[in-house]
């Protein structure tokens, strides 16, 4: 064979070779693509709480209405206003009234925030809406302007709020993601969260005495996702159909958006199922970082810490994503210190989101010092161990 036939074989050797792994790395991003569900929504994104990753994202950060999803900003500033005074009672004026969806509320009719709130996020009642922006704010306008503070507060800055029911308006709108945000946001809070993980919800008027009225979850996901544990559903015609919902297993919570989706109930399974199976608790190396604290007026002027065992973390869908930790753990203790005692915490964090922590505590015992000491020694103590402290902290980027 003479130097050009096999200069001319070889170079097409290369290129089939070339071609043969980028075919493979084509069909694998194919594979992992074809995991993904396909959906009828307009927007949508899946969320994991856990981590802050967006696992799937279709024009999620687009600004569209939200309808009644809205209510989910409603609540949360109902029930923090009802905590912060201690339980508040709302009475129902005509001035309430909205038209669709209701809780068909009658004027005069007194009933606790709580319950408001509760019946207004099972129905979907426009007119509870109505009663909590005016309750907590006095008209709807100071309501809408206590709701976007409270969004910009959470980070929402593609959101903007108009009415406290969802009801078209102009100005009125947020994205996918946002709503994400949102939602894993006020599932922290425990009254909300109970309110959504409810099936139903009994109101026991205030007025008129004896009246009681039960109110069922709209959210159907609640009984044909093993896993749901709360959601928000939402139409109008500018909107169409959307949908928040939140999904927890085995530790990994997850929460699913779509707008203008008219096959909503079974893209958000799909997106639970596909999120479910990318991602999984896991526990992170141990922390190698050597931990110390300065000690006053004891045997020694410094003692070593032991991290605890780090909590579980969340996997994204590229594996283990990074973990950062924080220390926090008093500059300095007063001796004795015993062995085992409790200091402080590594705080650890995954994609920015708390995760949980460690304790730090104690690797020895630490004696007082058995002399008598005077104020004046005690505190050249004090300032000889804040300087040690202050020392090894600049010399010592893990602590």
């Amino acid at each position: 064979m003479n130097k050009r036939v096999y200069r001319a074989v070889r170079a097409a050797a290369v290129c089939v070779l070339a071609l043969f792994f980028a075919l493979s790395a084509s069909l694998r991003a194919f594979s992992e693509e074809a995991n993904v569900p396909q959906l009828s929504a307009h927007a949508a994104c899946l969320y994991c709480a856990n981590n802050g990753e967006f696992l799937v994202k279709l024009q999620s950060g687009e600004r569209l209405p939200m309808a009644s999803t809205t209510k989910i900003m409603t609540a949360l500033l109902g029930l923090e206003a009802d905590e912060k005074s201690g339980g508040m009672n709302v009475t129902v004026t005509p001035e309430m009234y909205a038209e669709g969806s209701s809780m068909y509320l009658a004027a005069g009719e007194t009933l606790k925030m709580r319950d408001l709130v509760g019946g207004m996020m099972m129905v979907s009642g426009n007119d509870a809406a109505n009663a909590v922006a005016l309750t907590v704010a006095g008209s709807r306008e100071e309501f809408a302007r206590m709701m976007n503070a409270r969004a910009a507060e959470i980070g929402l800055h593609r959101t903007h709020f108009v009415t406290p029911s969802g009801l078209d308006a102009d100005g009125h709108f947020t994205t996918a993601e946002e709503l994400a945000l949102l939602m894993a946001y006020c599932m922290e809070n425990e009254a909300f969260a109970s309110i959504e993980r409810s099936a139903s919800v009994t109101v026991d008027f205030v007025e008129p005495q004896g009246k009681t009225q039960t109110y069922y979850n709209e959210n159907k996901l609640l009984s044909r996702y093993d896993h749901c544990i709360g959601g928000k559903t939402g139409y109008t015609d500018k909107a169409g159909r959307t949908l928040v919902s939140c999904a927890e297993k085995d530790g990994v919570r997850l929460i699913a958006v779509t707008l203008n989706d008219p096959d909503d109930w079974d893209d958000h399974i799909a997106l639970y199922d596909y999120g479910f199976e990318a991602c999984s608790m896991k526990k992170p190396e141990q922390s190698t970082a050597q931990y110390s604290t300065a000690v006053v007026g004891g045997e020694k002027e410094s003692i070593s810490l032991s991290a605890g065992e780090p909590p579980l973390v969340c996997t994204g869908s590229a594996g283990l994503l990074d973990v950062t930790v924080k220390c926090e753990a008093p500059q300095l203790l007063y001796a004795p210190v015993e062995k085992g005692q409790k200091v402080g915490f590594l705080r650890y964090y995954t994609g920015g989101v708390y995760a949980g922590k460690a304790d730090l505590t104690a690797a020895e015992s630490v004696g007082a010092s058995g002399e008598a000491t005077s104020f004046l020694e005690n505190t050249a103590s004090f300032f000889r161990a804040l300087s040690s402290r202050l020392k090894k902290h600049r010399s010592s980027p893990g602590k």
